[in-house]
């Protein structure tokens, strides 16, 4: 892999900033927001930011890049499918038991449903990574899909994905922002810069740099896996593939058919190569 040390130092600082986030939302909600409970009350609630920060966040994160991880270059194409699906499950599911924390919190305090900025996009954001999640088990992960299909079907998974990825970040830094206007309006006022108020918005300038690091990863075109018949190869002698397709949350079979258009051209050219070295001592 090319860069090999850069690239590790990234992951490194992408795991460390994401995993202070998670900590930094549970001191948030146990230090300032009264802890976690599932009674209608403010507690409930709480689970909202927490498992957003936790699985929308940090684990879609980390599903976005598992294919650039050089250590899962020996494994299956299949079984990293599998790890990049099942990640993203995860991230769906506590994306969905947030929302109903939220849901259930609104109805029992009689608070009116779905009328802001932050709630529009977040609603929008789980139903468009739900059909992503749907579409990449019905194309990446059942054997009917066609190759031309899965090409196809690519660049616009590789696209959303990541722009999914982002309005998530966008949406969870206009939530944390939108609850504590909501919860410091006095005694102390968020203008006056609380100690809570300087520890969430620390939180949200992790969230944006933990996008930053994973963005970054993800669109490097020398960080990706290579075809499955070259992952050991390259392991062992440190190349790099080239020519080889976009992709930073899925791979497919076009990887392989890529891989001997090239071989077919490296055989021709070193032909062509053979014939004119002919033809020039036939000539002397």
């Amino acid at each position: 892999m090319e860069d090999y040390g850069r690239f590790l130092a990234l992951l490194v600082s992408a795991l460390l900033v994401g995993f202070v986030s998670v900590i930094f939302s549970l001191v948030w909600v146990f230090h300032y927001r009264e802890g976690l409970s599932w009674d209608g009350s403010t507690r409930e609630f709480n689970w909202h930011p927490v498992l957003i920060i936790t699985g929308f966040v940090f684990i879609q994160g980390i599903a976005i890049i598992v294919y650039r991880l050089p250590w899962t270059w020996k494994c299956s194409k299949v079984l990293m499918k599998f790890i990049h699906a099942g990640l993203n499950t995860i991230a769906m599911i506590l994306a969905i038991v947030s929302m109903v924390a939220v849901f259930e919190y609104h109805n029992a305090g009689n608070i009116p449903n779905m009328y802001s900025l932050h709630s529009w996009i977040g609603l929008a954001a789980v139903i468009f990574y739900s059909l992503q999640l749907f579409l990449g088990f019905a194309v990446f992960l059942l054997p009917f899909a066609p190759v031309s299909l899965r090409t196809a079907v690519m660049p616009i998974h590789v696209y959303s994905g990541l722009t999914i990825f982002a309005t998530v970040i966008a949406t969870a830094l206009m939530g944390i922002t939108e609850k504590l206007i909501f919860s410091l309006r006095s005694n102390p006022a968020y203008s006056e810069s609380p100690p809570e108020a300087t520890l969430v918005n620390c939180l949200g300038v992790l969230l944006v740099i933990f996008g930053i690091f994973i963005l970054w990863m993800a669109s490097r075109p020398y960080w990706k896996r290579p075809p499955e018949e070259n992952a050991k190869a390259l392991l062992t002698t440190g190349g790099t593939p080239e020519g080889t397709e976009a992709e930073s949350t899925m791979t497919d079979g076009g990887n392989a058919d890529e891989s001997d258009l090239r071989s077919n051209s490296e055989a021709a050219r070193k032909q062509n190569l053979k014939l004119d070295e002919a033809g020039q001592r036939s000539t002397m």
